[in-house]
């Protein structure tokens, strides 16, 4: 394959191998009309779901509709709404036995044990694409020339291995600043921006594409207010003031951490979660990730502590708050 095949996805910025692994799979379901089982794997934010529907938007241009004529059908479920099987018969597969779709089902490491089991046999298919499956009264047949399934996930640790082994796995990369920043000006159509302000913007939406898209929108909003279509150096400086924006994008958790790193040596998880009123599982998900991502915060065999480039951060911060 040829490297422009990234070109299918011109309007997401960066994730080239994702890309071109994903456009390996549109050519061969171009030309047999089956998809693997796509299993998209990257942290929150990072694109998973926009990669989903742009290759479910060009599965659908490849096969222009189903066999009674009608368009091809996308759908998005989260996972964490699916308790049992009965759920996942009765309100998602059931209803759409008669059509040509494709179903992302995300956060999929978020599926009760006997789901897993359900969608492992689904996705056992013969030698001709086709599998069945039954429960109660009701026996599912699938064609995977006119049903897909892609799966995404932060937690790719904790999918089922057996159900991992069944899917084509698709790791997105992290985002560059240069990338990040090209991400806010695609959101900001019609907008320009003073030399130097889109860099910095791009150090504080978290790595992610989401954020800078979100960042976009507040843009849209400030430059409404103004009635303005340049946002300038000063603009920035009064919009970081009026939305509190951190070094880094830090939230106000985050700060906390690290002050209580400065106050203790070697901090235990259990103090830090009593510290902040959280949960123990909570710290280590949603703070201490991004903390020890940004080389912030450090864990040892001796416990938690900041890092030099914690403690210039956080000074940074503290001034901002004063």
């Amino acid at each position: 394959m040829k490297d422009k095949d990234i070109n299918t996805f011109e309007t997401v910025i960066g994730q080239a191998a994702a890309k071109k692994k994903a456009s390996f799979f549109l050519e061969g379901h171009k030309a047999t009309g089956v998809m693997p089982h796509l299993m998209w794997i990257a942290g929150k934010g990072q694109g998973k779901t926009t990669l989903a529907r742009e290759v479910a938007k060009k599965m659908m241009a490849s096969l222009d509709s189903d066999r009674s004529g009608k368009p091809k059908k996308y759908y998005e479920v989260n996972c964490s709404t699916i308790k049992n099987v009965k759920q996942l018969v009765n309100q998602i597969l059931l209803p759409k036995r008669e059509e040509e779709y494709t179903i992302l089902f995300d956060e999929a490491s978020e599926f009760p044990r006997d789901v897993t089991m359900a969608l492992l046999t689904i996705l056992n298919p013969n030698k001709d694409n086709r599998t069945s499956f039954s429960y109660d009264e009701y026996t599912l047949d699938f064609d995977f020339s006119r049903q897909s399934f892609m799966f995404a996930t932060t937690e790719a640790q904790q999918v089922f291995h057996a159900l991992m082994d069944r899917t084509e796995r698709i790791d997105l990369a992290d985002y560059s600043y240069s990338q990040l920043a090209r991400i806010i000006a695609l959101h900001c159509e019609g907008k320009s921006f003073a030399d130097g302000v889109l860099d910095e913007m791009a150090t504080v939406v978290r790595g992610n594409a989401r954020g800078a898209a979100k960042m976009a929108q507040n843009v849209g909003i400030f430059l409404a207010s103004k009635k303005k279509n340049t946002f300038t150096k000063k603009h920035w400086e009064e919009f970081k003031a009026a939305l509190t924006i951190m070094p880094m994008g830090l939230n106000e958790i985050e700060i906390q951490i690290l002050r209580h790193l400065t106050e203790k040596k070697d901090c235990s998880l259990t103090f830090l979660a009593a510290k902040t009123g959280l949960t123990k599982s909570c710290v280590q998900k949603d703070f201490e990730m991004y903390l020890q991502k940004m080389s912030l915060m450090e864990i040892t065999t001796a416990g938690r502590g900041i890092t030099a480039l914690g403690q210039e951060t956080l000074a940074k911060a503290e001034k901002l708050i004063i």
